[in-house]
């Protein structure tokens, strides 16, 4: 998402956002759920209201006091001749609106700037973009995790144990490398431990992902049987994939190494905590 777009995205969340006192006469801010469906780009509230719903389970789940976040409360909207009517809405505190976020359709846009957004104490747009890269590259590295889980299962089915899926992996990288096996990418990045995986660009975790899923597919379609067969497929789609970046002129051996996804994760983890903490509750009713 380039800083343009988030620009656009910020401008429309800061918008919506409101200012109550709590209980102690501190300043606040609150956002209402009907106004927040509309720059989340949901057109239904029954639909919005599913993702309030598992974000008000995650917050029992994790052990957090709901009403501190959530407040269902009515509003009115203007019907045809100047007629009212009364409707549900709910006010919302950051974590909430985060939680929610957490909750929404993955699929469209403004639910993943949703994510960042909440997230980051100082919504200044360089720290949603910092934050949005890190979470593309989490979420990018954990799709990867479930295509080689799918394939580690797929081929297990069809004569291959674990070392020959791991030989495939390996013969994987090897084309996709341009002849460079996993150790010497490991030594090329200035890896001492942990996968490859773990420290590679986004754009490369992406294209290893295609490749497998290229395989898991094929394996499936053209129901191949035994580690030679399946190496070959696998060896294929991953020269395939090398090829269409080279394309783009892009050589994924030469694209530097990126920060461990283990410290991305642990950080991640550690601001939503932070988050929580820091979240100042709804005045008491």
């Amino acid at each position: 998402m380039d800083i343009q777009k988030i620009q656009q995205y910020k401008s429309a969340f800061d918008l919506i956002a409101k200012s109550i006192k709590d209980d102690e006469g501190n300043t606040i801010e609150v956002w209402y759920a009907r106004e927040l469906q509309q720059v989340l780009g949901y057109s239904r509230w029954e639909n919005f209201v599913v993702a309030i719903g598992r974000a008000m389970e995650s917050c029992k789940t994790l052990g957090v006091n709901v009403d501190n976040h959530f407040r269902e409360v009515t509003k009115m909207i203007a019907l045809a001749k100047g007629a009212q009517r009364e409707v549900q809405d709910f006010m919302l505190t950051r974590y909430a609106c985060y939680l929610i976020a957490q909750n929404g359709d993955p699929k469209k846009e403004e639910v993943a700037f949703a994510q960042s957004y909440f997230a980051v104490q100082t919504r200044k747009a360089e720290l949603i973009e910092e934050r949005l890269n890190e979470v593309a590259r989490l979420n990018t590295r954990e799709r990867l995790r479930a295509s080689e889980k799918q394939l580690s299962r797929n081929i297990y089915q069809r004569g291959v144990d674990d070392r020959g899926f791991g030989r495939i992996r390996s013969k994987g990288d090897y084309a996709l490398f341009g002849g460079l096996s996993t150790d010497q990418m490991k030594k090329r990045l200035g890896i001492r431990s942990g996968a490859l995986a773990d420290y590679l660009p986004t754009l490369t975790i992406a294209a290893k992902n295609l490749a497998t899923e290229m395989t898991n597919y094929n394996v499936e379609q053209k129901d191949l049987y035994g580690e030679a067969n399946i190496t070959a497929e696998h060896v294929q789609n991953n020269r395939s994939v090398r090829g269409m970046l080279g394309q783009r002129g892009i050589k994924p051996e030469e694209l530097p190494p990126a920060e461990d996804i283990k410290k991305v994760e642990r950080r991640v983890a550690k601001d939503e905590k932070i988050m929580q903490k820091d979240t100042s509750k709804l005045p008491k009713k």
